[in-house]
């Protein structure tokens, strides 16, 4: 076979790092970064990003060099992502901080309200159902990181964590404080509109479950092929129909659902902030799908059915 010959170029001084002789054909990205590794240890693979161009996206690690627009004589840039750490840390520790938070308020602690007779006066019932609840998300989202995501992209920049951590643990203080505050207004329309909550709460978290089984389940055996989701048995999961995001749909659902139980302007503020972002997210999902996929169903939106 005609072995290749690879050129790693800085990707903003366009100074050579190495040059790799005598490489196979059929040697993916992963490999290549490997080699990489061995000439700079201090850039272990999950730092680099291999390009074709120096403004262009970076390179799969399934990528194999022969079918790269490239000849024999290849030349890649490298840039360096930073330090990295790993998805599933990253969710352990964004999730465990708003589970603990809001437990310092729902107990209120001297700290945080003093201790004057009426701030340890027994809350309304609706401020013991909202810390389960809101417990409960929390632990179900950390279950699903331990037990069913499945991540396509091992880490992100350490440099983020702090950024996500002040979003999840600052809302989740500022949501805890005025639930549980001693002066608290419990819901206009009482019983009814709590209990409408409740079950519109626990569906979207039932929907949000089983779509994260269903992609999950597109990634079996280790697989990081990107598939198209289509709905499965369970009619949580019919939602694909008609959306690219149902899992950000019930997401949204669920703090919709919470901003009724609670009827907490700071509730309605975070959750109109999420959708925001949850919003961002679907569209770029959606995006990739349509460009990946000529068959990909065309009367899908983002993440609302016939709207947005």
């Amino acid at each position: 076979f005609v072995s290749y010959q690879v050129e790693i170029l800085d990707w903003k001084t366009k100074k050579q790092l190495c040059f790799l002789d005598k490489v196979e054909p059929n040697a993916t990205i992963r490999e290549i970064r490997l080699m990489f590794h061995k000439i700079y240890p201090w850039w272990y693979p999950a730092r680099q990003s291999i390009k074709l161009d120096p403004k262009g996206n970076s390179l799969r690690d399934e990528e194999i060099l022969q079918h790269l627009p490239v000849g024999t004589t290849a030349t890649l840039y490298f840039k360096d992502l930073g330090p990295q750490i790993g998805w599933s840390t990253v969710f352990l520790i964004e999730y465990t901080g708003p589970l603990f938070i809001y437990f310092l308020f729902y107990f209120r602690m001297p700290f945080v309200y003093g201790l004057d007779e009426r701030f340890t006066s027994s809350p309304h019932p609706v401020v013991n159902l909202a810390c389960i609840c809101h417990s409960f998300h929390y632990i179900k989202r950390l279950i699903e990181t331990i037990f069913v995501h499945r991540f396509s992209h091992g880490t992100m920049p350490l440099r983020n964590i702090v950024k996500n951590c002040f979003y999840y643990w600052g809302f989740a203080a500022w949501l805890a404080y005025y639930i549980n505050h001693p002066l608290y207004t419990p819901p206009s329309y009482g019983k009814k509109q709590i209990n409408f909550a409740v079950i519109m709460f626990l569906l979207c978290e039932a929907g949000n479950f089983s779509i994260h089984v269903a992609l999950s389940d597109l990634q079996r055996n280790g697989s990081k092929t990107r598939k198209i989701p289509y709905p499965t048995k369970n009619p949580f999961t019919w939602l694909f129909f008609f959306v690219s995001c149902p899992n950000y749909t019930y997401e949204v659902g669920t703090w919709i659902s919470f901003t009724i139980m609670t009827q907490c302007v700071p509730v309605g503020l975070f959750t109109l902030l999420y959708f925001i972002q949850m919003t961002v997210w679907a569209k770029d999902k959606h995006c990739t799908y349509l460009r990946e996929f000529k068959d990909y169903p065309s009367f899908r939106m983002p993440i609302i059915p016939f709207l947005l």
